[in-house]
């Protein structure tokens, strides 16, 4: 049996591993596949898909990190560090939100959980781009931010159902293990 302090230090370090591990699936998934917005010289991905999918499998907390996280970092590498902290702002609320909403697990709740991060994201990148393009160019990204939270919710709410039914064990990874498992 590992003492009290030992079993808290394993919790961390696997939730450190998990964090990292779903930042880089957000990287990797907004870096990918990316579909050029012209007025704003922005850009549309499939970040989304790993956004859901990492509050939805691991609740909001892991779902903010690697969100705004992955996020932010794409930016970086991707050669738009003006927009990495918005982006971590804003992808960040958006899996928070989901991940609350979605907490129960449900079809139904997952499907409001997209549409209130949906919300957050679409008024957020609105916002940030009305500010730095104009009101123009904002509006002009509306419509592409709709389509990749759709994709996101299209893609990551059957995923998340699939692999938690083949993986069981996953929803428990982010929890601290009790006594009992030791």
């Amino acid at each position: 049996m590992m003492p009290l302090m030992e079993r808290y230090n394993a919790s961390k370090v696997r939730l450190m591993a998990l964090t990292a591990l779903m930042t880089a699936v957000t990287i990797v998934f907004t870096l990918v596949v990316r579909i050029p917005v012209a007025p704003t010289r922005g850009y549309i991905t499939l970040a989304d898909v790993a956004v859901y999918f990492s509050a939805f499998a691991f609740g909001p907390l892991v779902g903010f990190l690697t969100a705004g996280l992955g996020t932010g970092l794409a930016d970086l590498i991707g050669g738009y560090p003006h927009w990495m902290v918005l982006s971590f702002l804003i992808h960040g609320l958006q899996a928070l939100a989901a991940g609350f909403i979605g907490r129960r697990g449900t079809l139904v709740s997952y499907v409001l959980a997209v549409l209130g991060g949906g919300v957050i994201m679409v008024a957020g990148y609105y916002g940030a781009a009305a500010l730095l393009y104009g009101t123009g160019p904002a509006l002009s990204e509306v419509i592409g931010n709709c389509l990749q939270v759709s994709a996101g919710g299209l893609v990551g709410i059957p995923l998340v159902f699939a692999v938690k039914k083949a993986y069981p064990p996953l929803a428990d990874m982010t929890k601290p293990r009790s006594w009992e498992e030791e």
